[in-house]
Parts: structure tokens; sequence; C-alpha cells
């Protein structure tokens, strides 16, 4: 062959594919594959699986132009990973959809949600200390016990500036869990509580309307707070309320309706097809990445146990007593936890709706998830000095 190749040299050329074809190409290929089916046939985050499994497809083609790093001839995903990614662009703009898809109102009605969305957390920070025992880096550590804020922009924000390399397995880890959250969190509730604690009700209650000057107030405080708390996460929780006061100050519906509709749909898009590039079998198949799909389940289990302690916790000092499922909520797998509780609850009691609990704490939860992010992106640079 290589005679050949010397003899004709545009024969390289034509067969450069095959020539650089090795087995984790193809075993990258039929992860691509199964992304795009879990996708396509079992629904799970289709708006960012299957761009993702693409993009992996596109990644892991022999000498592929998509991802070339030649001077000159930058292939299109490279050129979207360095002008959105390694920037940090296309999270950003993710989350100004995301908060202008937001509602706010079940957590400004009822604040004290907040302590189940902050229990809700302990994964992250309980992950990253695990991960750091297994020998990664605080930096990795940090990304990987992210992925239990169940919040792939967030994940994604955090990993683009701590971890560029492990971006694809972090963001798959992401968003793979969040859409298994029907799967991961009953068997874990009902390991930690009874069957009495799982029927006990709580009451609906007529809520008083949130009046515009709140819902308008509440974005510009959060900001502030947070802000002051710890500054490098005004990037993370700023455009999510920027979002959201373009939604509520009710004077720009269509800036509103464009980053819900027209921003979300083009940078998800390209977001996911980006990831999938970043996605080399040179990068993903090692025993790193595995143990990052481990320590991702372990941070959505230690998340949902985090928030039902926390409420069987206060159940020991409280006369009328909470439902401790609603503490799983915490997570910002929003609305699919809320929904996923309220449907265990009348599972156990037909007569039992906690829908209207649950889901103000899963609220609770994208908030507090973006902060986590701020505290890490914070926190983790002083622990690494």
């Amino acid at each position: 062959m290589e005679s050949l190749l010397l003899q004709y040299p545009w024969l390289d050329e034509l067969l450069m594919g095959f020539i650089g074809l090795t087995w984790k190409h193809v075993v990258m290929w039929a992860i691509s594959a199964l992304l795009i089916y879990l996708a396509v046939k079992r629904d799970y985050e289709p708006n960012l699986l299957l761009p993702i499994g693409f993009g992996a497809l596109l990644a892991n083609i022999p000498s592929s132009s998509a991802i070339s790093q030649v001077v000159g001839e930058e292939g299109f995903l490279w050129v979207l990973y360095k002008g959105g990614i390694a920037n940090e662009l296309f999270p950003i703009l993710i989350f100004i959809a995301i908060g202008a898809m937001c509602d706010f109102t079940p957590l400004i009605r009822r604040p004290i949600v907040m302590l189940f969305a902050a229990a809700a957390q302990v994964g992250i920070f309980g992950t990253a200390i695990l991960a750091t025992l297994m020998g990664f880096s605080f930096e990795h550590a940090a990304s990987i016990g992210i992925i239990g804020a169940a919040d792939g922009p967030t994940t994604i924000y955090v990993a683009s500036r701590f971890a560029q390399e492990l971006l694809g397995p972090l963001s798959v880890a992401a968003y793979s869990y969040m859409s298994l959250v029907p799967i991961i969190q009953p068997p874990v509730i009902k390991a930690l509580t009874t069957e009495s604690e799982r029927k006990i009700k709580m009451g609906y209650s007529e809520e008083d309307a949130v009046s515009k000057t709140t819902q308008f107030l509440f974005p510009l405080m959060i900001v502030l707070i947070a802000g002051i708390v710890a500054p490098i996460s005004v990037a993370l929780i700023g455009s999510l309320m920027f979002g959201n006061i373009l939604k509520v100050s009710g004077v720009v519906e269509n800036l509103s309706n464009a980053a819900q509709n027209e921003l979300s749909n083009l940078v998800t898009l390209l977001l996911g097809i980006t990831i999938g590039g970043t996605m080399s079998g040179e990068n993903f198949l090692t025993v790193q990445v595995a143990m990052i799909m481990g320590l991702g389940a372990v941070a959505f289990v230690f998340d949902t146990a985090g928030g039902v302690l926390f409420a069987k916790l206060l159940n020991l000092f409280r006369t009328e007593k909470i439902n401790p499922m609603i503490g799983a909520c915490g997570i910002s797998a929003f609305p699919m936890s809320g929904r996923v509780i309220a449907k265990m609850a009348l599972k156990e009691d037909p007569s039992n709706f906690i829908i209207q609990h649950a889901i103000g704490v899963n609220v609770a939860g994208q908030v507090a998830s973006v902060v986590a992010g701020g505290l890490v992106l914070a926190l983790i640079p002083a622990l690494a000095k």
C-alpha cells in the first residue's frame, strides 16, 4: 500500500478516510447512533442529544473537514467552538432564553422553598469532593460536580471555564441524567422515606396575585444580591435575570418572544452540534470519561437525597408536616422533577395533590443551580491556589 501511495500521491488524498479509520472511530459512530436513537425514539432531551449525536458523528470521520484546525482551513465546528464555547457566549445566550421562559411567582410567594433548593445542591459539592479523592484536579472535580445542578447550560458554562477538554462528556452526562430524572429519583426517594411520609398531604391554598412591580423588582434584587455575594456569578445570574426582566417588564414582548423562541432554538442547535464536535474518540473513549459518567449519576442521587433528608429534618421541628418528597424537586430539571414527585404522591394516595408545592420548589431549584454554579466559579480558583 505504501509503495502504491508513493507511486500515486493523489491516492493518499482519495483514501485518507479509509487509511485513518480506527476502532475508536467505529465505537464513536455507535455512541453517536445511540444518542440519536435516544433523542428520536425515546424522546430523551431531543433538542440537545440529536445535535450532539450528529456533531459527534462529524467529529469522528477520519480527517474530517468539519473539525479541521488548520489555519485558513478551519472546520465550521471548530469555528463555532472558538466563537461560542471557548468564550462562553453560547451558554450565556441560552440563559437569556431560559430567563425569558421562567415564571418565578411560585418562588416569590414562598421564599422558604429556596431552603429546599439549596439543600438539593449538596450533590454538587459532595460529588466534587469525591472526584477530588479519585484523583481529579480541583477544576475538573468542580466541573464534574456541577452535573448535579441538573442544569445543562450551567454545566457547559463551568466546563468551558475549567475543563474545556472534558466539555463533551460533561455535557452528555448532564443532559442524559436530566432526561433520566423519572428513573433516577423515585428509587432514591422510596429508599429514604416511609409510605406514611409519602402520603403526607399538603393542602392547596388560594394564592394572591403577585404584583407586576414585585415581579419586575425580583430579577433586579437577585442580580444585586448574588452579584455582591459572588461577583464571578454575574454573567450567569445576570443573563438569566435579564431574560426574565424582558418577560415581566411587559414593554418588550417582541424581544421576550424572540428570546424564548428564535434565540433559544438557534443557540440550542449550534450549542448541541458544537459540543458533539468535541467528542472525538481520543478524548471520549477513556477511563476518565467512564468515571465522569459514573460520578454524574452519583451527583443526581446525592442531590435527590439532600433535598429529601432536609425536608425530613424540618419535619422534626414542625407541627404541620411537609411531604419530604418535595425536597427532591430542588434540582433544576424543571418542570420534570416537579411532575415526577407529584405523580409519585398520587400513586401513593390518589387524593394527594402536591403539584403546587412541588413546582414551587422546582422553580427555586432553577435559581439555586445558577447560584451554586456561581459559587463553584468563585471557590474553585481560590481552593486551587
